[in-house]
């Protein structure tokens, strides 16, 4: 199943992963969940759609949904951990 979320984001439930697109270069942020704890291990933005803002879209999108969801977020990955703490100092 795949769901659009913000920014153009897409949650893909099959690959387990959230993926945004830009100009034809897919950027990821891989998932799994276990019990009540989402748990993100790793981010791949591209070199060719680097630079553009394209991982913090995608991360802050992924966190909205997890958040919305209700889950605990746990990051294994530094990007979505640096993100995660931006967040809380909000």
């Amino acid at each position: 199943r795949m769901a659009m979320l913000a920014n153009g984001v897409v949650l893909n439930e099959a690959k387990r992963r959230y993926e945004l697109t830009v100009d034809g270069v897919t950027a990821i942020c891989e998932y799994r969940i276990e019990g009540g704890r989402i748990i993100f291990p790793h981010t791949v933005v591209p070199p060719e759609i680097g630079g553009r803002g394209v991982g913090g879209r995608l991360v802050n999108a992924a966190l909205d949904d997890a958040e919305a969801k209700g889950l605990e977020v746990v990051p294994e990955c530094w990007f979505v951990a640096k993100a995660a703490e931006a967040r809380a100092k909000r």
